[in-house]
């Protein structure tokens, strides 16, 4: 009986190994748009989502980055394309990318807040691209139903969660040496961000939230919980990544979507750097402006503007991950956090 108990078992566990293996990845791009956002999701049943679309203009430079990211993906449409908020390096592109290539449902915060006859023609060229989808206007505490991956929205139209993600809530001890910068009325503070989960992997993307909606969403007590990828918030500028935040979320890695001469400011670098349980920091671009604050060639995707390699991650449900530099095939692979 016992040989053919442990029999079975060998059988059993011999049939479920390639099936274990096989199981399909959470794919992630990190696409290079100098310093915008585009950041390119497909779920293991072949849903995507976009968040963001990078500058217009430049001879459609950013615009044909993220249709040829789309189409090497495989995919013939666009499920969900969530727009952070209305400024050109992350809602540039997002008519042209609708009239190119079908978008399911387009996901904002709602009006612009700004007045100024530029940010209105942004808008309004906006509002143009979305008729052709169906329309999600999200409040913190929303969902975008994306199959297979659970996309809660902790922060839009400068409000965010009041109540903690499970197994968040404790009290940031951080909180007391906050020190705030000048109030920001601009788009920027009513980013959508968002806890994207696969299984047990977390990510966290902020838009361009800034340092004191940072504070705000984060004190008196931190409503993320432990982060496993951090896309650093603003491209890496000084107005955003506020300690009281990142730090709170101890992310193993980050991801940083700055351009050569946007973004990635030496102070920003240090606050993540510095981050509690970080393992690795990547950047989409070397900043030019920031030196020796600068990680190492590896981690680095582009060392100058002469091409526009991106960042891809595969994340597993059980919450392992690996990230690979598109420019060198530098690949690490980082095991499941340790149950929480």
């Amino acid at each position: 009986m016992i040989r053919i108990a442990a029999s079975a078992a060998l059988i059993f566990a011999i049939v479920a190994m390639p099936r274990a293996q096989g199981a399909k990845p959470l794919e992630i791009q990190f696409i290079d748009v100098e310093g915008g956002q585009a950041t390119l999701f497909v779920t293991p049943s072949g849903e995507s989502m976009l968040i963001d679309t990078g500058f217009p203009g430049n001879g459609d430079r950013d615009l044909n980055r993220v249709l040829d990211a789309i189409r090497n993906a495989g995919l013939k449409k666009l499920d969900y394309l969530i727009v952070t908020h209305y400024h050109s390096d992350h809602v540039g592109n997002a008519a042209a990318i609708a009239a190119k290539i079908p978008v399911a449902t387009f996901v904002d915060h709602g009006e612009t807040v700004e007045t100024t006859p530029e940010a209105k023609a942004l808008y309004e060229g906006y509002l143009k691209g979305r008729v052709s989808g169906k329309h999600q206007q999200v409040k913190p505490g929303d969902t975008v139903p994306l199959k297979d991956v659970d996309v809660m929205i902790v922060s839009a139209g400068g409000q965010h969660i009041a109540n903690p993600l499970p197994g968040a809530g404790a009290t940031n001890p951080l909180c007391a040496s906050y020190k705030p910068q000048d109030p920001d009325p601009g788009e920027n503070a009513r980013s959508i961000g968002a806890v994207i989960a696969f299984g047990r992997f977390r990510m966290l993307d902020l838009g361009d939230l800034t340092w004191n909606k940072e504070h705000d969403l984060a004190c008196p007590a931190d409503p993320i919980g432990p982060i496993d990828l951090y896309l650093t918030t603003h491209h890496g500028l000084a107005q955003s990544g506020a300690d009281v935040l990142v730090h709170a979320v101890r992310p193993r890695v980050a991801i940083m979507n700055n351009g050569a001469k946007k973004g990635g400011s030496a102070s920003a670098m240090r606050i993540v750097r510095a981050s509690p349980g970080l393992l690795d920091f990547w950047q989409l671009h070397y900043a030019v402006d920031s030196g020796d604050a600068n990680m190492p060639p590896p981690m680095i995707a582009n060392l100058d503007e002469s091409a526009a390699h991106a960042i891809t991650v595969s994340a597993q449900r059980d919450g392992s991950f690996t990230v690979t530099n598109g420019r060198t095939k530098e690949t690490r692979r980082y095991p499941a956090r340790s149950a929480r």
